[in-house]
């Protein structure tokens, strides 16, 4: 979350297919120029754009399999962008714009498994999937806020609310992919890396890379028992697609071997991992922000997803943001404002007058409004906070009815202010690329992650290792530690 803006995060890795070649993967002029266009608010949306040789490799990669896609000049019709965010995402508009975030690249370990991950969304564009999306973008624009908001309540998916507020929350919503659409951008990309050179197997390590992620997250936010049949998934469960795409690479006769890990490795050493400062951090159920100089922290059994425009909240009671809007020096004024902006067409909607109150010496107001949808009541609650004459934040809470801010009350409570110092003791995790020495393990190496839980499980994820396998003198692996800003 910046200071200007807070946002959304698409948690949709597209990597995917390698299918029959394309008849006539030819990117439109319409297509082009329309990917132009969005271009810097997609960026913006993302935390800005990764610069300088990071950013530069990331397009050598990827005009390294995309020449292999048979799109026209396909060196100029791609555009491969790094993006700041620690959403472990990557993902293709039409027009040849394809993204990739640092979280995501983070969790790789050489450079094939970039190309796979490259040419995967390559795939996705060569192979016209945005074709059938429309209808999907379509019937998005018309989604009704609050009966969105109201499956997630019920039982949807971590951070389903933070799409809710953002113009490009609609179309980055639409870039999940059928299972079929999946199965083929893996089957391309592993087409298109194999001819560029790499091993063809890098595309079942990288799936198998998100599956450990995946699993991992899960057990940190207490889910690792909770799982949905691929049949209920727009995306196939990782471990299916790992197989298919470990078949695929056997059919592979004298396959190349490059994996130039050693060359990857050195583009992320010393790159952010997790939350940029800039954006906030979290910190298992605080949020600190050292620029906007604030904090708080979520209820227990609560999870947050961070971004640049917002920071989602969301448990089995209810679900919450954290932003900011204009504020004219009317707290008052901005609690209906920011109701009334979510609630959108409810024009009906009454909103109480709000409350007046302080929390740790900040001004406060707020107020909870019934609100009736299509999936039955819910409470909207805004809870705003002044911090200057001209600017304000608040929490934006859907409860089911009657509970109105009752199951974040310990939260709204909670925000305060930072000193100067505290907000200079903030400091960024870095990925650190070590160089193994003799007597290392992964115990003792994993002890120097910057996390208080699950160091060995973190290191061994972040690696591709298991927790109880021996480490070899010379050998590279990443640990995540603190930085500098």
């Amino acid at each position: 979350m910046r200071r200007a803006a807070l946002m959304m995060s698409v948690a949709a890795l597209a990597v995917a297919s390698c299918a029959t070649p394309v008849a006539d993967p030819t990117i439109s002029q319409t297509e082009f120029q329309r990917a132009n266009e969005q271009h810097e608010a997609i960026v913006a949306e993302f935390g800005g754009a990764v610069g300088g040789s990071k950013a530069a490799y990331v397009e050598q990669v990827g005009d390294r399999v995309a020449v292999y896609s048979g799109t026209p000049n396909a060196a100029a019709a791609y555009k491969f962008t790094t993006l700041n965010s620690a959403v472990e995402n990557a993902f293709a508009i039409p027009g040849g714009r394809i993204y990739i975030t640092r979280q995501l690249m983070g969790l790789m370990n050489d450079e094939a498994e970039l190309a796979f991950v490259l040419g995967h969304e390559v795939g996705h564009i060569a192979a016209d999937h945005a074709q059938l999306r429309q209808a999907t973008a379509q019937r998005n624009s018309i989604l009704g806020v609050l009966g969105a908001i109201v499956g997630g309540v019920v039982g949807g998916d971590v951070g389903s609310l933070i799409a809710r507020g953002s113009q490009y929350g609609t179309q980055l919503r639409t870039l999940s992919y059928s299972r079929d659409q999946e199965y083929e951008s893996d089957t391309l990309g592993i087409g298109y890396m194999t001819q560029a050179g790499y091993d063809p197997d890098a595309g079942a390590d990288m799936l198998a890379v998100l599956d450990r992620s995946t699993k991992l997250q899960a057990r940190l936010q207490g889910r690792e028992n909770r799982t949905t049949p691929e049949w209920a998934r727009t995306h196939p469960l990782s471990e299916n697609r790992v197989a298919r795409a470990a078949q695929l690479a056997d059919q592979v006769a004298n396959a190349p071997q490059t994996r130039n890990r050693d060359a990857f490795l050195g583009q992320i050493d010393g790159m952010y991992f997790d939350d940029d400062p800039a954006q906030g951090i979290i910190d298992g159920r605080t949020f600190t922000h050292p620029d906007l100089r604030l904090r708080f922290q979520v209820p227990t059994g609560f999870q947050m997803q961070n971004s640049t425009r917002q920071v989602g909240i969301s448990g089995s009671s209810g679900q919450a943001i954290f932003s900011l809007a204009q504020y004219n020096g009317n707290l008052d004024q901005y609690v209906v404002q920011v109701m009334r902006g979510i609630a959108g067409q409810q024009a009906n909607i009454q909103v109480p007058q709000p409350r007046r109150t302080t929390v740790n010496g900040i001004p406060a107001a707020y107020s909870t409004a019934r609100v009736n949808t299509q999936n039955g009541a819910v409470d909207l609650s805004v809870f705003a906070y002044e911090f200057s004459n001209d600017r304000a934040y608040h929490f934006a809470t859907i409860t089911r009815a009657g509970q109105g801010l009752q199951p974040f009350s310990s939260m709204v409570g909670s925000l305060q202010r930072l000193s100067a110092q505290q907000a200079a003791a903030v400091r960024p995790r870095v990925i650190d690329v070590y160089t193994v020495r003799s007597g290392d393990t992964i115990q003792s190496l994993a002890r120097r992650m910057a996390y208080n839980d699950y160091q060995v499980e973190r290191f061994a994820s972040l690696n591709g290792l298991a927790t109880n396998q021996q480490l070899r003198a010379g050998q590279k692996v990443k640990l995540i530690v603190y930085g500098r800003r």
